[in-house]
């Protein structure tokens, strides 16, 4: 699906789990390789990798020519901290979702700039931060006070379902 310059609504995105046979039960249960996010009027979700250790922390997306509109990475700390991310290497625009530990969206970075080595600043309580295709956020309408949920956010805003 890479970037066509049309993007995905956030009804087509719900639309496409529930199309594959997603029971109610199945949507609301977590998935280590997919991220939901809600906030009021809408809700989407992510296939993503899970970069949860300093090495995959450091590569992050480097080098990669190209994402599925739908993908992105989850970056996930031990514990909230300040998170400060760059561009180097980084060959498509981004846009960086920061989030504290109970998976509240804190802070939106827009179209981070490929190759730009300027820190772009998360904030201070910061555990998990997902990286989506640039400029999807504002299409989406995610912003600051969406939830997250994922199985690596123990004491969740959003917590996952029982399975």
């Amino acid at each position: 699906m890479g970037s066509s310059g049309t993007g995905w609504s956030t009804g087509l995105i719900l639309g496409v789990a529930l199309m594959l046979g997603a029971s109610a039960a199945q949507a609301a249960a977590c998935r280590a390789d997919e991220v939901v996010l809600r906030w009021p009027g809408g809700q989407a979700r992510f296939a993503v990798e899970v970069a949860d250790d300093a090495a995959e922390r450091s590569q992050g997306l480097m080098h990669r020519e190209k994402m599925a509109q739908s993908a992105g990475m989850l970056f996930v700390y031990e514990a909230p901290q300040r998170a400060s991310f760059w561009m180097a290497n980084t060959l498509i625009p981004l846009d960086m979702i920061f989030a504290d530990a109970q998976g509240r969206v804190t802070r939106v970075h827009e179209n981070a700039i490929p190759q730009d080595r300027t820190a772009i600043e998360g904030g201070d309580a910061v555990q998990f931060v997902l990286e989506i295709n640039g400029g999807l956020a504002r299409r989406l309408g995610i912003g600051e006070g969406a939830e997250l949920r994922h199985p690596a956010i123990v004491d969740a805003a959003w917590p996952c379902a029982a399975e």
